[in-house]
């Protein structure tokens, strides 16, 4: 613990230091330093701190994290000299300044070699690290002999170092370019350093590099400004050194986010904007300056014309041009992400077209998101619940380890998707893939609902069959054990009477002969009520209700069925399905056979009524078999008529029963 604390005293010393000696040097602005504007100074301040600003955060929270220290000793770097030329004067100021412009360049550069873990990739590495760090050493001290007068507004001010034999030696031996070429070199290979570490990292770290990533990217155009201000395009003298200090602040800031608070942005996103949108604007700006200079040239003019002409041009070329873009960056640096999104595209274009259904997103998002554990649960607002792809309702979500993800539309809940929680790690490939599946999830979301909706009605409709059935049954016995039984013991009291009255009264006999006929004749009439409502032989099983049913038909029929039950309402439903089917094809089809065949096959009762008659049946509306289909439907089966003309006709009837 004492070591650790005294880690964090030493970096608030550094930084105190830093502090200290930029106001010294800043305090002599108007004296010694007059190539800087005092309107740079507070700038001035802010970039050179940042490094020290954002180091001693990291090692006050990890004293033993070399980032955090590399920041701290580049800042002090820069700003320990400043004093140091207010103190020895503006010759020495203005030597130190063109000898030490590299220290900008060297902190940044040292964090691409070991960033994030404070530790080179390997032993190689290490040593490509000190050959840079020798050439910037190198490069710097042997600036401080050079001899060469001062140019501009500083001409008149002597050289301190002027005729130094050292700097005369370095003038006939340019040892400073094998000392330029280390440093870029050194600059190359943090690049690659960094681009290896990328490609390599996963979770935490992968976010960590993008950040460094993000803001690296201004190392090297810092760089190439500083080749440009020095050859051709001395304009660029006015743009350097602002880009230098913006540099210095994105760096320490990125460093610091990617250290202390990597999750706080979607520095995915902010990548992937900054390249989408800086090679639009470099592209459009190349095409507007092209077509000006071109049509100037060709058709010459009037410029506003031209300029018009450019204009509107670039303004077209913006929208398809942002696109392709886009998806170049995305499919180049975003790979999991535009194949996760790709995917789920190319799911919702087999919807469009038929081939898929919507309910297969669950499905389609695990192999989007490369979790074989994502489960998408649905919310059903009538429910006030989450249902899975089936329709099964979740009284709770699982609880276990994988994390949650709501999905929400016009804020709406839709769904939750349960995922791997190392997905959390790359959100911008989670939020890509979810985004681009919104509206297939609520496409599914709305398919399972109306499912849910429409099994509700086929259980209340079932529910309606069995009742009436029920009821049905209720008045058959009634007919049977009430009216009926009633009807038979009158007819049985009248033939007593008829048979005990004296000789005398024998005239009454036909009359009484009559009235027992016509009771026979109500209970003929009330049995065929009875069987109308329900056939009696059902109390024995479908089986002997269809074999009684063949002993009445005028043409022979076949009856094949098993002896095993099933529900009472499914057997009298598949009865009166075979009777009006046998009723068709007695009356319209002119058969010389018919064979029924009754079967339970997966979960089903399977029926079968066929003939050899002339066929041409069709299903009319209103007709008896659409009213078969309705009555074969409510219990949630189908019915299919095959009726070739010539070719007999065949009914097959498939009802749900209970196993």
């Amino acid at each position: 613990m004492s070591g650790m604390r005294g880690l964090r005293i030493a970096a608030w010393g550094v930084a105190i230091a830093s502090l200290v000696s930029l106001g010294l040097g800043l305090a002599g602005v108007g004296d010694v330093m007059e190539w800087l504007p005092i309107g740079l100074a507070p700038f001035l301040a802010v970039a050179w701190l940042a490094p020290a600003a954002v180091g001693v955060l990291i090692a006050n929270r990890q004293p033993r994290n070399r980032i955090g220290w590399i920041l701290l000793l580049g800042s002090f770097a820069l700003t320990v000299p400043l004093p140091l030329a207010l103190a020895l004067g503006k010759g020495w100021g203005l030597q130190m300044g063109r000898a030490l412009w590299p220290l900008l360049y060297a902190w940044p550069i040292a964090v691409t070699f070991v960033f994030p873990d404070g530790r080179f990739l390997t032993r190689r590495w290490r040593w490509l690290g000190l050959c840079g760090a020798a050439c910037f050493a190198a490069f710097m001290a042997l600036g401080l002999f050079d001899p060469e007068p001062f140019e501009g507004d500083d001409a008149s001010v002597p050289n301190p170092v002027a005729g130094n034999g050292v700097g005369e030696w370095l003038h006939d031996h340019p040892i400073w370019v094998a000392l330029w070429l280390g440093i870029l070199g050194s600059l190359i290979a943090g690049s690659v350093s960094m681009v290896l570490r990328l490609r390599r990292s996963t979770g935490i770290e992968r976010l960590q590099m993008m950040w460094l990533t993000w803001s690296g990217a201004l190392i090297p155009l810092g760089l190439a400004f500083c080749v440009a201000s020095w050859t051709v395009l001395s304009f660029m003298d006015y743009v350097l050194f602002p880009f230098l200090l913006l540099m210095q602040v994105a760096v320490a800031t990125s460093i610091g986010v990617a250290v202390l608070r990597y999750r706080l942005y979607a520095i995915e996103q902010i990548v992937n904007r900054t390249l989408v949108y800086g090679a639009l604007t470099f592209l459009l700006l190349g095409a507007y300056a092209c077509i000006t200079v071109g049509l100037g040239v060709l058709v010459g003019g009037d410029s506003k014309w031209v300029v018009a002409v450019a204009t509107l041009a670039i303004a077209l070329a913006f929208r398809p041009l942002r696109s392709r873009i886009q998806d170049l960056v995305d499919r180049r640096f975003r790979r999991a992400r535009y194949e996760g999104v790709l995917m789920v595209r190319a799911f919702e274009d087999d919807v469009r077209d038929g081939r898929r259904a919507p309910e297969e997103i669950g499905a389609v998002l695990a192999e989007a998101l490369a979790d074989p554990l994502a489960e998408l649960y649905f919310w059903i607002p009538e429910n006030e619940g989450y249902v899975d792809v089936t329709g099964a309702r979740r009284g709770e979500l699982p609880n276990d380890r994988r994390a949650r993800r709501q999905i929400r539309r016009d804020d709406a809940p839709t769904a939750v998707l349960l995922h791997d929680a190392s997905l959390l790690e790359r959100r911008d490939v989670l939020n890509g893939v979810v985004a681009a599946a919104a509206l297939s999830i609520e496409m599914a979301r709305l398919t399972v609902e109306v499912r849910l909706q429409l099994a509700e009605v086929e259980a209340s409709r079932r529910r309606i069959i069995e009742a009436g059935y029920e009821e049905r049954r209720r008045l058959e016995r009634d007919l049977h054990d009430g009216a009926q039984q009633r009807l038979v013991s009158l007819g049985v009291q009248l033939r007593r009477l008829q048979l005990t009255l004296p000789r005398e009264a024998k005239i009454l006999s036909p009359a009484l002969d009559q009235i027992v006929g016509e009771v026979g004749a109500a209970i003929a009439d009330m049995r065929q009520i009875a069987a109308g409502v329900r056939p009696a032989r059902l109390d024995d099983g479908l089986a002997a209700a269809l074999r009684d049913l063949a002993r009445t038909s005028p043409v022979p029929v076949d009856v094949e069925a098993p002896p095993d039950r099933v529900a009472a309402s499914v057997e009298a439903a598949a009865y009166f399905v075979a009777c009006e089917a046998l009723t068709n094809a007695v009356k319209h089809g002119s058969p010389s056979r018919v064979a029924v065949k009754a079967v339970r096959d997966n979960g089903a009762l399977q029926l079968r009524i066929s003939d050899d008659g002339v066929g041409g049946a069709v299903v009319r509306r209103g007709s008896g078999l659409a009213g078969l289909r309705d009555r074969v439907a409510a219990h949630g089966g189908t019915l299919a008529v095959i009726s070739p003309p010539g070719g007999g006709t065949t009914v097959e009837v498939a009802i749900p029963c209970e196993s």
